[in-house]
């Protein structure tokens, strides 16, 4: 098995980290525990030392199944990491409860890796001013947490913000070859390896996106002289950065493990060729697109409850891929149909503040007819 070192942490992890978000689940919508403990059990043998979960994953089955099973092994010989769901934090006192609720469901003295989950520039403020990123550097002190960092989804903007406002640890963002430029991207790797902060990685593969590429993509894949699969030559392009310490994958099948286990077994970096390549397929991808918005959220909120970079993401997304399939779930949720373009009235509110220059309610109609002639 791959591993990484973290020179500032003293630590050797596993490249390859098990992420606990995506287990298989039986009838009942609950973790098949027997399959999952052995698709853990096969991860570990191989190498595999750094297991990732969160305060919400699977509903909050994950974290007690991960601790249940990690409390089967020694202490020394894996790392662990959870988050602290920021957004149900609304005084110290949450923080406080729901910090030793995890160490409770998780069977745990201490946190190896410890992470504010999901947090953008408002929401480390609120964090700040609740006094809740001063509590965890106290926990630190104590040795109940060992190495203090954050997860990041927001703007550039918002994670170097974040990032230079204290010394953390470790930074765990989103990172793949097609979203250099979404996120934190490359300029938030960069920043990293500027300051000396050791990386973490997630949606390595897009969520298993770059695991399914349209037919005229997957055929230049097929056509590499190594002969691997589309998630493989995925996986090895974020493991060519020399500052990313551990790459998560979301296993949720007895499949996907063998494959990552084999691509990290004997992992070689990409040739010259295959660089090239991937980076083709981004290009071609990217083209696809139906229109530039970056998700700055400038527009929002609309009067009438659009969700209009929401609908923008997806519909890229859907036209990156060609595959209604990747997005249907999130389009298709009741929950959001008041958000859709449809509730649209096209009163131009948002465009005076679209630094793309959007034309918004005019996408917004085109959003809607490309879905619903998708969904039939």
């Amino acid at each position: 098995m791959e591993t990484r070192y973290f020179e500032n942490l003293g630590v050797h992890t596993s490249l390859l980290g098990f992420g606990a978000m995506r287990f298989p689940v039986a009838n009942d919508g609950k973790i098949d525990r027997k399959r999952s403990v052995a698709m853990l059990n096969e991860a570990y043998e191989a190498g595999v030392n750094y297991f990732d979960t969160a305060y919400s994953y699977h509903n909050g089955e994950s974290e007690p199944f991960l601790g249940e099973y990690l409390s089967t092994l020694e202490r020394s010989t894996y790392y662990l990491a959870t988050k602290l769901p920021q957004w149900l934090i609304n005084s110290l006192d949450d923080a406080k409860r729901i910090f030793q609720e995890q160490l409770d469901r998780l069977q745990k003295t201490y946190f190896d890796f410890y992470l504010i989950h999901a947090i953008d520039k408002k929401a480390f403020d609120k964090m700040v001013n609740l006094g809740v990123v001063s509590y965890l550097e106290e926990e630190q002190k104590k040795g109940r947490i060992k190495f203090l960092g954050f997860s990041f989804h927001s703007i550039y903007e918002d994670f170097e913000y974040i990032t230079k406002f204290r010394k953390w640890d470790f930074l765990q963002i989103q990172y793949n070859y097609l979203d250099t430029e979404e996120q934190a991207g490359d300029k938030g790797y960069e920043l990293c390896e500027k300051l000396g902060i050791p990386m973490i990685i997630m949606e390595p593969i897009k969520g298993g996106s770059l695991a399914n590429l349209s037919p005229d993509m997957q055929l230049q894949i097929d056509n590499l002289e190594s002969k691997g699969s589309a998630a493989s030559y995925a996986l090895r392009w974020v493991a060519d950065h020399q500052n990313v310490k551990v790459i998560l994958s979301g296993m949720s099948t007895e499949e996907q493990v063998a494959e990552n286990l084999k691509t990290f077994a004997a992992y070689k970096p990409l040739s010259a060729k295959e660089n090239e390549t991937l980076a083709q397929i981004a290009d071609t991808m990217h083209k696809r697109i139906g229109n530039e918005c970056t998700g700055c959220k400038y527009c929002m909120p609309c009067p009438f409850g659009v969700d209009i970079p929401g609908n923008f993401s997806l519909w890229n997304k859907m036209r990156m891929f060609q595959n209604y399939d990747v997005v249907k779930k999130m389009w298709e949720m009741e929950s959001q149909q008041p958000a859709r373009p449809s509730s649209c009235t096209e009163c131009g509110a948002c465009m005076v503040h679209c630094p793309q220059h959007i034309e918004i309610p005019m996408d917004l109609k085109r959003v809607q007819s490309e879905f619903d002639a998708a969904r039939k």
